[in-house]
């Protein structure tokens, strides 16, 4: 029986590339939307979930920051994918020919300079694959997708220019996520920890919560704050942090971060990627 993966999108999607390249073979889910793919892990349809979580370019998915801490899921893995859009046009079609393109709004955001340079009016999609199986239905020559190869060979398009994202380290960062958690083991290599918590209503109490990892030396790769339930007041912060919780120093600041938090979360422990090594790579 085969293993299976949920993501967001449709077939030729990034997200359905990452989910390819960590885990060749198995059967993968696509899903309308992350709520359908968070559904999909935690009713078990499938096993594990391939969610983007930021972008190099764009910035924080927002959505995942909201529907992660309350989910119930893990994370168990992380992935980088360098990311690249291709103009995506019907067979025969030509650049001289287009009027349009579609796609995701964090594609076209990506994607300015061409956009440009041909000057095209640029239409939202629910998905860059999505995009480019709309494209090949209507048959049009005026319309264009911006989509990864994958949707290209999937829906029978021609590539009418190839590598168009703005910058060249458009990257974003997947975490898998499972139903389970993973006690993966303190090993020899780097690890990343994530964890959420909410703040005490007290004055300087983010400034005494975070102090513990300044003493303790411990490296905060990621710090997000956003409101829960709608209260100004309420602010929860998504934390990804160097190391351990079996790490001696790591312990003590999330002992000192109790102190001084309502709630404290581990949502998972698990081997930093590679491509952290091509920006520094954990500290010693």
């Amino acid at each position: 029986m085969k293993k299976i993966i949920a993501y967001q999108g449709e077939p030729g999607a990034n997200s359905h590339i990452a989910c390819s390249d960590v885990y060749p073979g198995w059967e993968t889910l696509p899903c309308a939307s992350f709520e359908d793919a968070f559904s999909a892990i935690t009713e078990g349809r499938a096993e594990l979930g391939m969610i983007p979580i930021e972008n190099s370019l764009a910035g924080r998915v927002a959505d995942i920051h909201h529907f992660l801490p309350g989910s119930g899921l893990y994370i168990i893995g992380e992935y980088f994918l360098p990311i690249h859009f291709h103009l995506l046009g019907v067979k025969g079609a030509k650049i001289e020919d287009l009027r349009s393109v579609y796609s995701h709004v964090h594609a076209l955001g990506q994607c300015r300079k061409i956009i440009k340079k041909y000057n095209l009016k640029a239409v939202t999609t629910g998905d860059t694959a999505g995009s480019a199986r709309e494209v090949a239905e209507w048959g049009d020559k005026t319309r264009a997708s911006l989509a990864p190869l994958l949707a290209a060979d999937i829906y029978g398009l021609d590539v009418l220019a190839r590598f168009v994202e703005d910058e060249d380290h458009n990257t974003t960062r997947f975490v898998v996520l499972s139903r389970e958690p993973r006690a993966e083991p303190r090993g020899d290599g780097p690890m990343i920890t994530t964890f959420v918590f909410r703040v005490r209503n007290v004055p300087s109490a983010l400034y005494k919560a975070l102090g513990g990892f300044a003493t303790n030396g411990v490296n905060m790769t990621k710090l997000e704050s956003y409101m829960v339930n709608g209260e100004f007041a309420a602010t929860q912060f998504l934390v990804d942090v160097e190391g351990h919780p079996q790490d001696r120093n790591l312990a003590r600041a999330l002992e000192e971060l109790q102190f001084f938090s309502e709630e404290v979360r581990i949502l998972g422990s698990y081997p930093a990627h590679s491509f952290r090594q091509q920006l520094g790579g954990e500290r010693s």
